[in-house]
């Protein structure tokens, strides 16, 4: 990403903030997740982000907070633990939003692009090595 562009400059604190969090920097994009973000891209992510944030964290006192949030299942659920836009209590600590006060609608637009954005970065990194379960017969030709 060039120096200069505007999500690296508007995300670069939090991310740097993010980033010494090993819980929050070990998330990463399952093989199923990243080809439903290429193929879907990033306009299409974006609306599913807010939608999502909205359902699940938009208001004062969202349903089962702090578990409404899975961590599998679509690219945004990944993304949205990863960058701590999980429940009300990591939207206060990482981003600085109150609880018991529902999110306007430029937070959640920040939120969606934050969200986007890591979607975006996961990407850039090569594809995360495939785990080998134990007692799993490996096809010596086929890695």
């Amino acid at each position: 990403m060039a120096v200069n562009d505007p999500a690296e400059q508007k995300f670069k604190d939090i991310f740097e903030k993010l980033s010494r969090s090993s819980f929050r920097a070990g998330f990463r994009l399952s093989k199923t997740d990243r080809q439903y973000a290429i193929a879907k891209g990033q306009t299409v992510l974006k609306e599913h982000a807010k939608d999502l944030l909205t359902k699940r964290i938009g208001q004062a006192e969202p349903k089962n907070d702090g578990k409404q949030t899975p961590t599998k299942g679509h690219p945004v659920f990944t993304a949205q633990h990863a960058t701590g836009c999980c429940c009300r209590s990591c939207l206060q600590k990482w981003h600085g939003f109150e609880k018991h006060v529902p999110l306007t609608q430029e937070q959640i637009g920040y939120l969606s692009e934050l969200v986007v954005e890591w979607i975006r970065r996961d990407l850039a990194k090569p594809e995360p090595k495939r785990r080998i379960r134990k007692g799993e017969t490996l096809d010596l030709f086929n890695p």
